[in-house]
């Protein structure tokens, strides 16, 4: 297993990447950084949907200076971990709960065991929505949660092409579950021109991950299938009942793009209010992805996040 270096985008030093495999037989893998001297715990890095180690590269980097060790997975079907389908470029899962599995082996098989405590949480969109499933079932892996643009509920951009939940339910059950969303564009997000993007502001960011997937193809994940789509409205229906997040004790704070068009900022404010233990920041004018942003939106996400990491466990 391997980690994709590119003069772009190097990776960084010292680190220990393979696979783990998780209790349904799929392969996943995993980066880790052990941290500079005088060490501060660990942040664990949970990407979102259609995403890469490589492409948080920025992100360890960033981590790594302030002090911390960093570990990370793929999850299934996207990056270099297993695919569920013969085209790699379908989205697919067949339950958000499959997704439960991956980090619950992820914690045991290599955080819990070869990272230095304090643990720490960084999630993005899908993998934010995975770590608040994780924190309302009870799990107190992390002192702290930190997650940029959740999926809570879909913002301007429907990959149903508007036509709802009740539509890939039933396409998921008349048999089209390994279809792509209809009318949905197919294409590579990142192989798309930069100008009308939805997921930042960036144009060096944004063409740096491009790169990446030039050099990798593998790396790439198209739409999301009828399944997967089935599968996140579910997810979300759960968060969006308002019982939901006040079941949780875990101390979170959700930073959302003020311009988000992928997910509703709207509803991730909401939910944020109803959090026990919670905060939340609006970074006005960020798009989708905060941490693939330009340095002016970027370093008002970290200062946020200094001010949060580390902290006494609020639980």
């Amino acid at each position: 297993m391997k980690l994709v270096s590119i003069p772009a985008n190097p990776a960084p030093d010292n680190h220990v990447v393979g696979t783990i495999k998780t209790p349904d037989g799929v392969n996943l893998r995993y980066a880790r950084w052990q941290p500079p001297a005088g060490r501060r715990g660990t942040v664990c890095i949970f990407q979102g949907r259609s995403e890469w180690i490589e492409k948080y590269f920025e992100t360890v980097r960033d981590l790594r200076s302030r002090g911390f060790a960093v570990a990370t997975l793929d999850w299934r079907g996207q990056g270099l971990s297993d695919r569920m389908l013969s085209d790699r470029r379908k989205g697919y899962v067949r339950d958000f709960s499959d997704y439960d599995t991956d980090l619950e082996t992820f914690m045991r098989e290599v955080v819990l065991p070869d990272c230095p405590p304090p643990i720490f949480a960084l999630g993005h969109s899908t993998g934010a929505t995975i770590l608040i499933r994780a924190a309302h079932r009870g799990h107190l892996w992390f002192d702290r949660m930190v997650m940029t643009s959740p999926l809570i509920r879909l913002g301007g951009v429907d990959y149903t092409g508007g036509a709802g939940a009740a539509i890939v339910r039933l396409m998921r059950w008349a048999g089209f579950g390994s279809m792509y969303v209809p009318k949905a564009d197919t294409s590579i997000v990142e192989s798309r021109p930069f100008l009308g993007n939805i997921l930042t502001s960036d144009p060096v960011r944004y063409a740096r991950n491009a790169a990446v997937l030039e050099a990798e193809p593998a790396l790439a994940l198209g739409a999301p299938t009828v399944a997967w789509m089935d599968s996140a409205y579910r997810a979300m229906a759960q968060l969006q009942d308002r019982s939901y997040p006040a079941r949780i004790r875990q101390p979170i704070m959700i930073v959302a793009g003020g311009s988000d068009q992928v997910v509703s900022t709207e509803a991730i404010e909401d939910f944020a209010t109803l959090l026990r233990a919670g905060s939340h920041l609006v970074i006005v004018g960020a798009q989708h992805e905060i941490l693939m942003e330009q340095d002016r939106y970027r370093s008002q996400f970290w200062a946020a996040f200094d001010a949060f990491v580390p902290g006494t466990p609020l639980y």
